[in-house]
């Protein structure tokens, strides 16, 4: 069996945490939860975080800010935010993807989420040239 992967909700509802929380548990996650930036820069500091939800509105620090932060640590650690404020396009914002609260299904967020869990995110590693036939029948005087 392969292990859980490991995510980080964000949110400063602790009805709507609470809810997230039972529902990925239930598919299977393995969940941390944080109701503001900080301690959730200290959840994903010291954990190993396999996806960021996040929700925007969060006090003091919002939810774009912390992923900001997020990133310097861990660039590759795909990262959700949502809003009930703000819509897709509306503003701009440094998450991988962004989901309007209340405009998706429980099942639709679970398949956004094991969508990209699965794979992780950032920069990708530069793939070596392929050698042309002289140089590889020749690879001194190439």
């Amino acid at each position: 069996m392969r292990p859980k992967k490991t995510i980080l909700c964000v949110d400063d509802n602790e009805q709507t945490l609470s809810v997230r929380k039972f529902l990925l548990e239930t598919r299977g996650y393995r969940v941390y939860t944080a109701i503001n930036g900080h301690d959730a820069i200290s959840v994903f500091s010291s954990t190993q975080i396999d996806l960021v939800l996040t929700d925007l509105g969060l006090p003091q620090m919002d939810g774009n800010m912390l992923i900001g932060r997020l990133k310097e640590i861990s660039p590759e650690v795909p990262m959700i935010l949502t809003s009930d404020t703000v819509r897709a396009g509306e503003r701009t914002h440094q998450a991988d993807a962004f989901l309007a609260k209340g405009c998706c299904t429980p099942a639709e967020l679970i398949e956004r989420i094991r969508v990209m869990s699965a794979r992780k995110r950032g920069p990708r590693k530069a793939v070596q040239p392929l050698l042309s036939s002289a140089a590889m029948q020749h690879p001194l005087t190439a």
